[in-house]
């Protein structure tokens, strides 16, 4: 079982800039994808941000440019730094690993972008 505790939501107004982190409680096996999704009330989770094992990234056409994600493999932690937030990324952001097939999602940390 992998636990996955996020940090670094909050409350910022439009144009400015967060950084999330999550980690992932130790793993005897390769983490092979970390990432980031999110969601608001009344709607699916959609994917925000992915990093491979190997650093490959894939982020949604909305963050393209503003967000970047980065992985700490040796620490099992990956981060995403949002930059230029706009009010329609308030969301709960969770935290994702997948290990082999299993998912594993963490608890969710709120972030809210004011105009």
């Amino acid at each position: 079982q992998v636990q996955l505790v996020e940090s670094g939501g909050g409350l910022v107004q439009a144009g400015g800039s967060l950084r999330l982190s999550c980690a992932a409680s130790r793993s005897s096996f390769i983490i092979d994808v970390m990432g980031w999704y999110r969601q608001v009330p009344g709607k699916q989770r959609e994917l925000v941000a992915t990093i491979t094992s190997g650093g490959t990234t894939n982020y949604a056409d909305s963050v393209k440019g503003r967000f970047t994600t980065s992985r700490d493999s040796a620490k099992n932690t990956v981060y995403l730094q949002m930059n230029s937030l706009k009010p329609e990324d308030t969301a709960v952001y969770y935290c994702y690993a997948r290990i082999s097939l299993n998912a594993y999602w963490g608890q969710g940390t709120q972030v809210t972008v004011s105009s």
